[in-house]
């Protein structure tokens, strides 16, 4: 049994009189530690599929397990609870508070948990130091770097210990530089603490770190050849 199960799901927007349907009838399988890249021209649906993966949308048919639960099925509370124990997402623009130091930021999710202070404390020093940021736990995100924020984002993205973590364009607002060392923390978390990662990304060079590709186009994947005639 795979640990994220989409089947025959299917979402669309109306915009105006017309009705756009980034995704029609998708299924996906992704197995437990799987690092899977998604690809596709934009506002195919890349986003919308994290979001739906995420619980933070619904779809308009089919339904998405993770790890045996039907999030689809879930309430609204419910479905809260279970995102803060079960999924961790990255953002491309990191998304920190900026009055909270990066112990404190990181600390945010693990809040939503019944820990104890003591685990809590536990949590985000483990979290922190995966990402090598114990000698930044103190300082505001003004005083971090563009690579050291995302690096925040990525350690509290993992501090619940979540099934799965989603990532945004992870390096889509970085230096090249930059992007190859969050490539390279990617890859480690995943082969290392046994991370399942599904990263969104128009960076065909960033897409291939990951394990599985997967091309989004019009509602549905495409193969990779297909992929290559449109230029992805």
């Amino acid at each position: 049994m795979a640990l994220v199960e989409l089947r025959g799901v299917s979402k669309s927007f109306t915009k105006g009189e017309e009705t756009i349907t980034p995704l029609d009838e998708v299924d996906l399988d992704i197995q437990a530690g799987e690092f899977v890249s998604l690809m596709g021209p934009s506002g195919t649906g890349k986003s919308t599929l994290l979001n739906l993966i995420s619980g933070i949308d619904r779809p308009d048919r089919g339904t998405i397990s993770v790890d045996g639960v039907e999030v689809t099925g879930l309430s609204r509370s419910k479905l809260a609870d279970w995102r803060a124990a079960n999924l961790g997402y990255i953002f491309q623009t990191h998304n920190l508070i900026p009055v909270l130091t990066t112990y404190e930021n990181v600390e945010l999710p693990t809040l939503l948990l019944k820990l104890s202070k003591s685990q809590r404390r536990q949590r985000v020093e483990l979290a922190l130091e995966a990402v090598g940021l114990t000698d930044r736990a103190n300082h505001y995100p003004r005083q971090l770097s563009g690579g050291q924020e995302q690096r925040v984002g990525i350690a509290r993205a993992i501090v619940a210990h979540p099934k799965v973590v989603v990532a945004d364009e992870p390096t889509g607002s970085l230096d090249a530089q930059t992007s190859e060392q969050i490539q390279t923390l990617l890859q480690r978390l995943n082969r290392e603490l046994d991370i399942t990662l599904l990263m969104v990304t128009h960076d065909r060079d960033v897409a291939g770190i990951a394990s599985r590709k997967l091309v989004l186009d019009q509602g549905k994947f495409v193969d990779s050849e297909t992929a290559i005639t449109m230029g992805v």
